[in-house]
């Protein structure tokens, strides 16, 4: 049964699952690239916040593939084991803390060494890409979850919508580091993005997320 109370055919359930189960691989895919570039940027400007983005990008791609491996069992075996998809989800929300509590270590040793990154040009493009794949790559993981009723596809929908989060917040912050050399807002971007990884990973862990997001059509 979908989130709106209808029934799926076999047929339906089957496509869907198998939609989902290439949007998680090409989440992976574009995740591994996308973090290794992130950090390796980084590293090299000194930027704590790209640095926290490719982090979340190998995040992401832990999700990704926990999500896939059940997507290919559920298409296997014909069914859900609702004990392993229960574990998995649980699984992926353990990512979002992961994420906020390395961000948030990474954003106080910065404000408290001070340190002043550099620019980086390299950064500025890999987030402006992000910006404009993962909204996409949400909404079409949130319109297949949302179908199937599970929480599971939309879990990862919500880890998708945190890298737009902190690709918006951490482009802002590398941008006018960029103009004005504030460099604390550097450190001031990953702290957001911390409040709302631990939102949704609190979501994940409940299982309400196919409830919060089932009707919202924004």
């Amino acid at each position: 049964m979908t989130s709106d109370g209808s029934v799926l055919t076999a047929d339906e359930t089957e496509r869907l699952t198998r939609r989902g189960l290439r949007l998680a691989q090409f989440t992976v895919a574009y995740n591994v690239v996308e973090g290794a570039v992130a950090i390796a940027a980084g590293v090299a400007a000194g930027l704590v916040s790209v640095i926290g983005f490719g982090i979340d990008s190998g995040i992401e791609s832990i999700a990704g593939v926990l999500v896939a491996l059940r997507l290919t069992a559920r298409l296997r075996h014909g069914h859900a084991d609702e004990r392993k998809e229960r574990i998995t989800l649980r699984l992926v929300a353990a990512t979002f803390f992961l994420l906020a509590a390395y961000v948030t270590v990474e954003g106080i040793r910065s404000l408290v060494t001070a340190e002043r990154p550099d620019t980086s040009v390299v950064s500025l493009v890999l987030l402006a890409a992000s910006i404009v794949v993962m909204p996409l790559l949400a909404a079409a993981k949130t319109r297949v979850g949302r179908r199937l009723g599970d929480p599971l596809i939309l879990a990862d929908a919500a880890e998708t919508r945190i890298c737009v989060l902190l690709s918006v917040s951490t482009v802002l912050g590398v941008g006018i580091f960029t103009l004005t050399g504030a460099w604390w807002l550097d450190p001031v971007a990953a702290f957001v993005i911390a409040v709302f990884a631990i939102h949704e990973g609190r979501e994940a862990w409940e299982g309400e997320l196919a409830h919060d997001h089932g009707h919202d059509d924004h």
